[in-house]
């Protein structure tokens, strides 16, 4: 038999406020097909969805006033490979300290985030963090006003840590289905990794999608 070819995947930036050009040439340089998702009929034609960094609180604002809170927490629901970096994680979370009282999210993760854990702008840093999956030396993460993890639910697998330092330990990193969260930024640096990593994850969702359709045929 011939082998299968490799399915070709259309991956959207949430592009309401942050790392939204970042994230689309990392995606495109690990084999994506990227697009900007700003509208709830965008949405429904990318196979996945990056939720970038950058200021939880108006992306939350945005995405209410864009009318895409919904549409997002149901395709998300369904099972749609979702990847959100730090302002994207405290979004995919199920519970967050420290944010505003009418803060609103996606879910999608069973975790505890607290925002901006790690300090202000002026406490950003780099720290080698070593991620689950993902083969090779550790990522150089680049931490900007980041969140960390301070419960994840049964679900919810933990891929990486802080290794060093007075964070040492702190989760920086989760996964929980098809939804895959980072505190750190690998879309500001050349390592690519993070980003094939999500995009095999999408044809990976894809070609379970195909076979289950084959099977109702």
């Amino acid at each position: 038999m011939p082998a299968r070819s490799v399915p070709e995947v259309t991956i959207g930036v949430l592009a309401l406020q942050g790392d939204v050009r970042e994230h689309l040439l990392a995606l495109t340089s690990a084999g994506a097909s990227a697009r900007r998702v700003r509208r709830a009929e965008e949405l429904e034609q990318v196979d996945g969805l990056v939720i970038p960094g950058g200021e939880s609180t108006t992306i939350s604002k945005l995405a209410d006033e864009f009318g895409l809170l919904d549409p997002v927490r149901k395709r998300i629901g369904a099972g749609m490979p979702v990847y959100g970096s730090c302002a994207g994680m405290i979004m995919l979370a199920t519970e967050v300290l420290d944010g505003r009282p009418d803060q609103q999210g996606f879910g999608g993760i069973e975790m505890t985030v607290r925002r901006n854990a790690f300090g202000r702008q002026v406490d950003s840093f780099e720290a080698p963090v070593e991620i689950v999956g993902v083969p090779g030396p550790s990522f150089s993460a680049v931490f900007i006003r980041a969140p960390w993890v301070e419960r994840v639910g049964d679900g919810v697998e933990v891929l990486g840590r802080v290794t060093e330092g007075p964070a040492a330990g702190r989760i920086v990193a989760v996964r929980q289905g098809n939804a895959v969260a980072t505190s750190f930024h690998p879309e500001l640096t050349g390592d690519r990794r993070l980003h094939r990593w999500f995009v095999d994850l999408v044809r990976q969702s894809e070609d379970r999608s195909e076979e289950r359709s084959e099977e109702r045929v």
